[in-house]
């Protein structure tokens, strides 16, 4: 681990971290700071961070970007060094998270950001750094309008967002009557058959998990799922980071019962800003039956948004079908490209990919359509 400091900076230090057992010793700080962050997301949480580092990261890889005031962690970049397809640092999380970020505080007067902005540019050195899927207004932003070198901003991922409000309120949105009273009678339904949900405790998060991607996999069993999913490394890393994240209030785990069995397993994340369903598992008993599941899901959601603590319920990345009848609202995710002025040609090349990559997607979608029609 390395310390520079600025004097000019006054009490403000800088740390490259590089060691994993110092990120580890990192928990304490990193959590104070997260909470003075009020559009930090989970994924910036220390407990999600470090155990995806230890289920996905590279040794030697670690790139942690600090900025201190008295001792106290008041700013971080957690970052990994890539060097396909070009020397790249990017977010830990990876493609298992839908938002990336940087911490700052929101008391923050300019002083961390600039601090943080000039130990980015001396971190990067002969690298790109290419922060992926970062959401609107997050402090990124902040280091992003800082950066003297040449830089430039392109869309992500869309994700779409719901206000923060009771189910009651979210099917009183529905465009028509008749919508409405589909959804009432669909969650008469789930009471008809008596589904019931239970908050999981602390001590029984590691077996929900266990259960959750069991029955993820029966559920998708023969239909295209995401295979990362089915992985070991996954599953490790959603065991060792949720329960901690549980018990300090970022996540919960919703087991549903029927029958005394449990039929499904839900996990939703929190934060100030958002409350967002990650991943679930249901079997395939509860369409047998004519749950409707997504209605299930959703309902479990808002009881950590209807009392207006979060600032939305997101349904995060992906364009799905069923997303679109709740009304939500798009909001596309944005990809920030930071280099200095010897690596520009690195930031050229990474333009001219998404570009190729947009357009190829186009096309697809295009072919799609024609398909269908």
């Amino acid at each position: 681990m390395t310390t520079t400091a600025h004097p000019t900076l006054a009490a403000y230090t800088t740390e490259l971290v590089t060691d994993e057992a110092a990120f580890a010793g990192l928990a304490p700080v990193w959590g104070r700071l997260y909470r003075r962050c009020g559009t930090a997301t989970p994924f910036q949480s220390h407990a999600w961070l470090h155990s995806w580092w230890r289920s996905y990261g590279i040794p030697g890889r670690l790139r942690l970007v600090l900025v201190r005031y008295g001792g106290e962690l008041v700013g971080a970049a957690p970052l990994m060094l890539v060097h396909r397809p070009l020397p790249t640092l990017v977010p830990l999380g990876g493609a298992i998270s839908d938002y990336a970020d940087v911490l700052l505080a929101d008391a923050d007067d300019g002083r961390v950001a600039d601090a943080l902005t000039r130990e980015l540019a001396e971190a990067a050195r002969t690298a790109l750094i290419d922060f992926r899927e970062v959401r609107p207004g997050a402090a990124a932003e902040r280091v992003y309008e800082r950066w003297h070198g040449p830089c430039r901003k392109v869309p992500d991922s869309l994700c779409l967002e719901l206000p923060a409000v009771s189910m009651d309120e979210l099917v009183g949105r529905l465009p028509s009557n008749k919508a409405q009273q589909r959804v009432r009678a669909k969650l008469r339904k789930l009471g008809s058959l008596g589904v019931h949900r239970d908050a999981v405790p602390p001590d029984g998060v590691d077996a929900a998990l266990r259960r959750l991607l069991d029955l993820h996999r029966l559920q998708w069993q023969g239909r295209k799922v995401t295979t990362e999913h089915l992985q070991s490394r996954f599953q490790e890393h959603l065991v060792r980071s949720v329960g901690p994240m549980v018990r300090s209030g970022d996540a919960v785990v919703t087991e549903f019962r029927l029958d005394d069995e449990v039929v499904a397993v839900d996990l939703t994340l929190l934060s100030p800003s958002l409350a967002g369903g990650y991943l679930y598992g249901a079997h395939p008993r509860l369409r047998e039956r004519k749950a409707d599941v997504a209605v299930m899901l959703l309902d479990a959601c808002t009881q950590h948004t209807g009392t207006g603590e979060r600032g939305a319920l997101s349904l995060l990345r992906g364009d799905e079908p069923y997303k679109h009848h709740w009304r939500p609202r798009p909001v596309v995710n944005q990809r920030l490209l930071l280099a200095r002025r010897r690596t520009a040609p690195l930031l050229t090349a990474a333009l001219c990919d998404a570009a190729a990559r947009q357009r190829i997607k186009e096309v697809r979608h295009r072919w799609k359509q024609r398909r269908q029609d």
